[in-house]
């Protein structure tokens, strides 16, 4: 008699990631070739835009950690109507 097939439930046999696939394999591994390649023809271009991209960073930066300090005027309202709510 077969009793384990009965207690067991039947799924479908799980299809791997796609990372996990040959497939995807693949394509890891002709990135990474073509990375390589990448990094040793253009290394010096690369280097030598790095000053710039630091220079570039900063108002970047700026610019979006910050989001401009709201110069509207809307920051202000909000703490007018705090401070005016504190008063006696």
């Amino acid at each position: 008699m077969d009793h384990d097939s009965k207690h067991q439930p039947e799924h479908p046999p799980e299809q791997p990631s796609f990372w996990r696939s040959r497939f995807g394999i693949g394509w890891i591994v002709l990135a990474a070739v073509t990375g390589w390649f990448l990094w040793e023809e253009h290394r010096a271009h690369l280097l030598g835009f790095l000053p710039y991209a630091f220079l570039l960073a900063c108002p970047l930066m700026h610019v979006f950690m910050h989001r401009g300090h709201h110069h509207g005027g809307e920051h202000h309202r909000h703490r007018n109507d705090r401070n005016e709510g504190d008063r006696p």
